[in-house]
């Protein structure tokens, strides 16, 4: 059951101002009374609440918060109805897009989140929701499950990477990263993010863009481990612009791995080139042998 401190609490905190709304009248003077009538449990609750509250230190912890998330009515049978499924009926439900990503995927909300306990996740609702499990049911659940399969593929995609991932737990706190170059990015920053474009793109060696994608890599890791302490602080300025650095170093990342990928189908072209080259060498001496073999017998029977 929810304290009435808790309540006062997400009601009045930053991105959950909405709670109050998702209770009917009904919770809500359940909680009213519990804290009247049953004052021990209460003393007990709010004591554990402030506890909580102080170990924020008056900022956001991310680590330390999820969404509220409230049971609905099943459209099929009326009853209470989870998130996916109902709990009577067992009737698939339609997805919420307002649902937070975290608690789509049951995990923590947290940037340094298990990515083997996400991908598990992911795997074990896709076998439950996917279309396919619904070929013989109602038209209405067949276009239920692709909204929910839909819905679990974006959360998954988003909370899989790193920068994606980091983009999202931004954003539930308001918080965008402008597109285009960040003018208020540190030039020196800028500039090496030019050098390294630049090297990038005239390199013409396997090892040298190797070599790039790997000091990169490294680049990125330091980053990744930034955006994790800056979150868990609630610095989200700070986070802001680990984002705007991460995005270039990812770009640069990919190019590197692009560029890896486009010099192995060079070099298997260019040897293919060779070997065609080496055929069709082999094949004009072969011609040229046979037509000097058919002159001589020309030669040889014009002489007779």
């Amino acid at each position: 059951m929810i304290t009435l401190y808790r309540l006062r609490f997400l009601s009045t905190s930053f991105g959950f101002n909405h709670a109050h709304k998702c209770l009917s009248d009904a919770q809500r003077l359940n909680i009213v009374l519990q804290s009247c009538f049953a004052p021990e449990r209460a003393t007990s609750s709010y004591s554990k609440d402030v506890k909580h509250w102080n170990a924020v230190k008056g900022h956001l912890n991310l680590k330390s918060f999820s969404t509220v998330t409230l049971n609905r009515l099943c459209w099929n049978c009326g009853s209470s109805a989870a998130l996916f499924f109902c709990s009577s009926c067992n009737a698939i439900q339609p997805a919420d897009g307002k649902t937070n990503y975290f608690d789509i995927l049951n995990i923590e909300q947290t940037f340094s989140l298990d990515t083997h306990t996400l991908h598990k996740r992911y795997l074990e609702l896709q076998r439950s929701l996917h279309p396919d499990n619904f070929g013989q049911k109602s038209l209405k659940e067949q276009e239920y499950s692709e909204e929910q399969s839909a819905l679990v593929n974006k959360a998954y995609r988003t909370l899989q990477k790193p920068l994606s991932r980091a983009v999202y737990m931004l954003e539930l706190q308001g918080v965008l990263l402008e597109e285009g170059t960040d003018a208020t990015a540190d030039p020196q920053f800028l500039l090496e993010v030019m050098e390294i474009n630049e090297s990038l793109a005239e390199t013409r060696s396997q090892d040298e863009v190797h070599a790039i994608g790997q000091s990169v890599r490294e680049k990125l890791k330091g980053l990744i481990e930034q955006m994790n302490s800056s979150l868990n602080k609630g610095d989200l300025l700070t986070a802001k612009g680990l984002l705007a650095q991460m995005k270039y170093f990812t770009n640069i990342e990919e190019k590197a791995a692009s560029g890896r990928e486009n010099q192995g189908v060079i070099s298997r072209t260019e040897d293919a080139s060779f070997e065609l080259q080496g055929e069709a060498c082999h094949l004009t001496m072969e011609i040229v042998g046979r037509q000097k073999n058919s002159q001589r017998v020309l030669e040889t029977k014009a002489q007779e």
